[in-house]
């Protein structure tokens, strides 16, 4: 069997403390607190850096804000407010360098949307409000890379809702139904929705994260403010986890059950630039947004995240292009037997 040494080039040092300057890969054990550490990729090293703004400005108008999937190089945007009190059809692309806007539209314009998808080729919008419309709106609709068509709606029309997955496999939860904060959860499969349990708390403009089988729904708004609520979702029942260090509402997200970003939103009157990180167990503060804001889209993992679009301020209007990026960067951390 290969030694750390053959492996490594080095022993394992013991130091009393940390060394002062340590390196990706390094490892050492402290003998101040009698841990074993290492240096190694994490969130709580991580930076959002700017990144090409969107060709729209896209955030909250009459309700809820816009939505977006995929991964930090292969993501696509649509739906939210585009001028005050419009909802807009318009659809981007990004390719980790540009956003292109798409002369494929959504068939219906919305605010508040959900949406989820693996890539700016495949994705899948539902729910929102279109005030043109059936106001709540059931409709879902399918992107294929070129044209939006619309497919199997909801069971229940809501506004403000969130969700997560893939095409053949999707997760919609919470929203707005009428005045009320919607507990109601759907699965998607490819074909048709599902009504599945409910959420034990009932929220809009929550962030769901993950699969369609294992995933998180954080924050969200109450009839009062923003919740720091977060439940687990392990494929047929809802359970509570650890709460958010800040409860918000209209945030955007990124990443897995098992590793998260929460980033953005508000609790009126404020707006957050602040992000959190999700290890599967609780949420960290990391490193905050450049910019402060609400109803913006997040996707991508916890490692690489984008969050684009939303609100600056509660004055209308103050949609915004702003595009930032997230990377994990270097940071200390302890190894602990399991």
């Amino acid at each position: 069997m290969a030694e750390y040494i053959g492996i490594k080039g080095s022993t394992i040092q013991t130091i009393a403390g940390d060394p002062p300057a340590p390196i990706e890969g390094q490892v050492w054990y402290n003998s101040t607190s009698t841990v074993l550490k290492g240096r190694a990729l994490g969130a709580s090293g991580g930076s959002w850096a700017s990144a090409p703004a969107m060709n729209t400005a896209k955030g909250v108008a009459t309700a809820g804000g816009t939505a977006s999937a995929g991964t930090q190089t292969n993501a696509i945007n649509a739906g939210g407010g585009g001028t005050p009190g419009a909802e807009t059809t318009a659809t981007e692309l990004f390719n980790g360098s540009t956003w292109t806007t798409s002369p494929g539209t959504l068939n219906s314009g919305r605010g508040g949307p959900g949406m989820l998808g693996a890539s700016s080729t495949s994705a899948l919008m539902f729910g929102g409000y279109d005030p043109a419309g059936a106001n709540r709106s059931p409709l879902t609709e399918s992107w294929n890379g070129s044209s939006w068509t619309e497919v199997s709606n909801l069971n229940q029309g809501r506004n403000d809702t969130s969700g997560t997955g893939i095409i053949t496999a999707g997760l919609c939860a919470g929203g707005h139904i009428g005045t009320a904060h919607s507990n109601k959860s759907e699965t998607w499969d490819g074909t048709s929705w599902t009504e599945g349990p409910t959420l034990q708390a009932g929220r809009n403009t929550l962030c769901v994260i993950g699969t369609s089988t294992a995933a998180i729904a954080a924050g969200g708004g109450t009839p009062t403010a923003g919740t720091d609520y977060v439940e687990s979702w392990n494929g047929s029942a809802w359970s509570e986890v650890n709460d958010l260090n800040q409860g918000r509402y209209q945030a955007g997200g990124a990443g897995t059950q098992t590793a998260g970003l929460i980033f953005g939103g508000r609790t009126d009157p404020t707006f957050f630039d602040l992000t959190e990180a999700w290890d599967g167990t609780s949420f960290t503060e990391v490193a905050d947004m450049a910019t402060a804001r609400s109803g913006l889209g997040g996707c991508g993992t916890q490692a690489l995240a984008l969050g684009m679009g939303g609100n600056t301020t509660p004055a209308s209007p103050s949609n915004t292009t702003a595009t930032e990026e997230w990377a994990n960067g270097l940071a200390t951390k302890t190894f602990t037997a399991t």
